[in-house]
């Protein structure tokens, strides 16, 4: 699984666990909806910054996007 492949797994599971809509997550963390859409389906390459933003808002540590633990969904 590449690095966007784990990204875009945790955080959509992450996303889902919290109850949150990506348009919701989107303004919690300062971004575009649309961006954490191309996220979840692995389109950009997100910054430290924007992987620091979506763990506050989603109230979990950074790494935690980016820990292959092999929960990812397989999907991508």
């Amino acid at each position: 699984m590449t690095i966007r492949e784990v990204l875009a797994a945790n955080l959509r599971r992450y996303r889902q666990s919290a109850g949150l809509s990506q348009e919701e997550l989107a303004h919690r963390a300062g971004i575009d909806r649309t961006y954490v859409s191309a996220l979840e389906r692995c389109q950009y390459a997100a910054s430290i910054d924007v992987v620091d933003g979506l763990a506050r808002a989603l109230a979990v540590q950074a790494y935690m996007l980016v820990k292959d633990d092999g929960k990812g969904d397989g999907a991508e």
